[in-house]
């Protein structure tokens, strides 16, 4: 549901990727935006409205993503969806990070772009302490890149997560993705992806820009 640049783009990327896929929207000239190369359904009209989404093909539906530009008619479509319908994979878009957080925990998958986009413009504009690279909707787990002290290089990776109960999920070195095992140990150059709590985030950079406990 939805045919903006999001919908567009989903909707020709799935069907390239073999899937046959509807779209739904309330502007029919919205649908121009898929190209002459589009095989799937348009549908005009509602995405929450129960004839509108048997049109489309809801009751065959493995997935139905609701991005259009309102938030109040994502997560109502999306309920339909789920709940009607019973479609096995359901995500809503939504702007207001606040109602994210409430129907991720109704069970409805959200994408928060608020969040998203803040935290990749925050990442660009500050370039020590952490930077943010991902959060699950309701925000409360968070994979940060971290700024260390100079002094953690030459330690093992494991000091880090006993110093601050996060843990590391990977290390960038020499541009490649390396996975950490217990006999890692941090080299100068080397950044460290780790998933830490939201509520323990401003503790976690206090502890690593200093020189390492326990060493």
């Amino acid at each position: 549901m939805g045919c903006g640049r999001v919908g567009s783009t989903l909707a020709v990327d799935l069907e390239k990727a073999g899937h046959t896929v509807a779209v739904i929207d309330q502007n029919r000239e919205a649908f121009r935006r898929l190209g002459a190369d589009f095989n799937g359904r348009t549908i005009a009209g509602m995405g929450f409205d129960r004839d509108i989404l048997l049109e489309a093909g809801i009751e065959k539906a493995d997935a139905f993503a609701a991005v259009s530009n309102g938030d109040n008619s994502n997560i109502l479509a999306a309920r339909v969806a789920r709940e009607n319908f019973n479609v096995k994979n359901v995500v809503a878009r939504i702007y207001d990070p606040g109602r994210a957080e409430i129907y991720q925990r109704l069970g409805i998958p959200t994408v928060a772009t608020v969040l998203w986009t803040t935290d990749q413009i925050m990442r660009r504009l500050a370039p020590d302490g952490t930077k943010s690279e991902w959060r699950d909707a309701t925000g409360s787990v968070q994979l940060i890149e971290v700024h260390l002290h100079q002094d953690w290089f030459g330690e093992a990776v494991s000091l880090i997560e006993k110093n601050t109960g996060a843990r590391v999920a990977f290390i960038t070195r020499l541009a490649e993705g390396v996975l950490p095992d217990e006999h890692t140990v941090l080299q100068e150059g080397d950044l460290v992806h780790i998933l830490a709590k939201e509520k323990d985030i401003s503790a976690i950079e206090k502890s690593l820009a200093k020189p390492p406990a326990g060493a």
